[in-house]
């Protein structure tokens, strides 16, 4: 089967007090999310999934629209930071707080952040919905995180975020009934065309 991981578009910035930040997209996330329609909606997709977030829901959903399949929420492809109570886009980090993002990209994710607990919850959330979709062509609507941890995964390294990957992108997946699981592509930007 083909699984389709495809980051959500960019977000607004949130900044809470205390809560959870569920950011919806920005505009430029509404265009990416068209953008992504416009791609796959070429290609025979059997099923979408999304992570709960509003960010993947909402990227998911011009898809699912103009396919008519209805994008099924799965909780094990959320990101690590699902509860944080800020948003603040890695671009933003960067041009903001240098030393922050640095620190981050460098592997600091925070105490908050059990990596190797964050990799096994996607690595079992992706491997059931590859047993539910044998021979099928699947689009799974998540995050940055998610795309680097099981792409970690299917190369046989340590789980990191060592791959930036762009709103929008699109990372293929050939995932074998026998358990071999194959990179097609990873980070296609070529659809998000300004």
């Amino acid at each position: 089967m083909e699984l389709i991981l495809v980051r959500h578009g960019l977000p607004e910035r949130v900044e809470l007090a205390q809560g959870r930040a569920d950011p919806a997209l920005s505009e430029a996330g509404r265009r990416q999310a068209r953008q992504v329609r416009e791609w796959l909606s070429r290609e025979a997709i059997d099923a979408i999934y999304a992570s709960p977030l509003r960010r993947a829901i909402e990227t998911a959903q011009p898809l699912a629209d103009s396919l008519s399949l209805g994008p099924t929420i799965h909780e094990s492809v959320a990101e690590y930071d699902r509860d944080a109570s800020h948003y603040i886009p890695m671009e933003e980090l960067k041009r903001e707080d240098y030393p922050a993002w640095k620190a981050f990209v460098d592997g600091g994710y925070g105490e908050e952040v059990d990596m190797a607990a964050f990799a096994l919850r996607v690595a079992g959330g992706m491997e059931e919905i590859i047993g539910a979709n044998a021979g099928r062509r699947v689009a799974v609507f998540c995050h940055g995180g998610v795309v680097n941890v099981w792409t970690a995964k299917v190369l046989g390294m340590a789980p990191s975020l060592f791959i930036d990957v762009a709103y929008g992108s699109i990372s293929r997946f050939l995932c074998a009934s026998t358990g071999e699981r194959n990179v097609r592509s990873l980070n296609e930007t070529g659809h998000l065309v300004v």
